[in-house]
């Protein structure tokens, strides 16, 4: 920092350009299409939907609201917009608005550069100090987002009259940056109203003061569907003064959901066994998610978001740890059975209709069924299986659950010829873990098929032909 300018004649002197925001944001966007390189890093399958429009409305100039259910990860993309700022901007030094060193708009920053001129001291603020958010709550009023009188300074000699006893809201301070509202509905109506000049006039008023600050901001908000709660509306005039509504979806297939998991999914410390995770138990947890967004038994306007996959896989693991914990085993490899811990972390990010209130154990548990079942038959051909379900007819039983030992279905599969070839393929690996993981999958999705009887007791299942002999 001690090679840049320190006074206002040294900012003249090295050519520095003052420019907007939205200036900023348009050139470094257009620089990231230009070199082909994301808008903003760490989003997932937006890049043929969500993306496009982003880079319109940025290159259009436009201030944004993302609509969407929660978890499409709205938020992230908003505080990103800061890596298209400019790193570093020049300010008049003590300014609490970040004022333009050539066109300073509060009282504190004219009066300075109008005594010192040249001689102005200048800081140098951080594109990550140019970003101001708030959560839109009932309570927030004008004096948080505006301003309002500093009693302390009234009482320190100045005049009501002074604009030097205002105190700068949330949104002048974030003068030169980006200000973000997130769930804009719930800011109360009188309080959108506010927002009206920052939008069009680019200015604020406070308390009936004859001053204009023309704040050079890029407003962002965020909003669920407004049909989604009664909670509030957003009122047509603001909605107007929006350049773009951008609207976000879940991810349009499981292994993009996946790709978000294994992101997302938090990365915990070893505890002595070796976690893996076979693709058909991944795959059973991201259409887990896709199938409780299509099922009429969870209401579709609150959405079903992605942190439900990552809880789920999270779970999932967690279980497996300490299944393989208990039984001394050195690999933790989900297994169907580990599916039942799965409705503590579902039941609290989906919301049951009305009708099925009290029963959500039962819907989570026929949509982990039917997960499985979709997986399986994407990856199991009935016809390659017949010879499994034909091995059962003479009397075969198999015991599996939470509390069966790996080595009891490596047992299972060398003993059965058909299934010890199908279930090498679908494991990917010898461990027993592995082979423990896929033989559970092969039994549950011939049950579910209707090729198999099951009989579940506890955390314990019972295998057999369907003839019962």
């Amino acid at each position: 920092m001690s090679s840049r300018p320190a006074t206002l004649g040294q900012l003249r002197e090295s050519g520095w350009e003052s420019r907007t925001v939205k200036e900023e944001v348009r050139a470094h966007a257009a620089e990231r299409i230009r070199a082909g390189r994301p808008l903003v890093d760490g989003v997932l399958g937006y890049e043929d939907t969500v993306l496009p429009q982003l880079e319109n409305a940025l290159l259009a100039g436009h201030d944004v609201i993302f609509l969407g259910e929660r978890g499409q990860a709205k938020t992230r993309m908003i505080r990103a917009l800061t890596e298209l700022l400019d790193e570093w901007m020049p300010i008049v030094a003590g300014s609490e608005i970040n004022d333009d060193p050539f066109h300073p708009v509060s009282r504190h920053a004219r009066d300075l550069v109008h005594e010192k001129g040249d001689d102005t001291a200048i800081d140098w603020v951080h594109r990550s100090d140019r970003f101001g958010e708030k959560l839109a709550t009932p309570d927030t009023s004008i004096a948080d987002l505006i301003g309002e009188v500093d009693p302390i300074k009234v009482a320190e000699g100045r005049y009501l009259s002074d604009e030097l006893t205002l105190h700068y809201g949330l949104v002048p301070r974030t003068n030169r940056g980006v200000f973000a509202i997130n769930e804009l509905p719930d800011l109360a109506e009188r309080i959108q109203v506010g927002l009206l000049n920052v939008l069009e006039e680019r200015d604020v008023q406070i308390r009936g003061y004859k001053i204009r600050l023309p704040l050079d901001v890029m407003l962002v908000a965020s909003a669920n569907p407004e049909d989604y709660t009664n909670r509030g509306r957003i009122i047509t005039p603001l909605k107007d003064r929006f350049g773009a509504q951008i609207r976000t979806h879940y991810p349009l297939d499981v292994e993009t959901e996946l790709e978000v998991v294994r992101q997302e999914a938090v990365p915990l410390a070893p505890v002595g066994v070796r976690v893996e995770v076979p693709a058909f138990m991944s795959e059973v947890v991201g259409t887990l998610s896709h199938l409780a967004r299509q099922s009429p038994h969870i209401n579709q306007r609150s959405g079903v978001s992605v942190r439900l996959s990552i809880a789920n896989y999270e779970t999932l693991v967690a279980n497996a740890t300490r299944r393989a914990l208990r039984l001394g085993e050195p690999d933790a490899v989900p297994r169907i059975s580990d599916l039942d811990s799965l409705v503590s972390s579902t039941s609290g990010k989906v919301e049951i209709e009305t009708l099925d209130e009290g029963r959500d154990e039962q819907v989570v548990e026929r949509l982990v069924h039917a997960a499985i079942l979709t997986v399986f038959k994407e990856r199991c051909p009935m016809e390659r299986y017949r010879a499994v379900v034909d091995a059962f007819e003479d009397g075969t039983v198999v015991h599996a659950g939470d509390d069966v030992a790996s080595s009891s279905y490596v047992e299972l599969a060398q003993s059965m010829a058909p299934l010890r070839k199908l279930v090498g393929e679908l494991a990917g690996g010898e461990s027993p873990a592995l082979v423990a993981s896929a033989v559970e999958f092969v039994l549950e999705g011939l049950h579910l098929s209707k090729r198999l009887n099951k009989d579940a007791a506890g955390a314990r299942s019972t295998y057999r032909a369907r003839s019962g002999r």
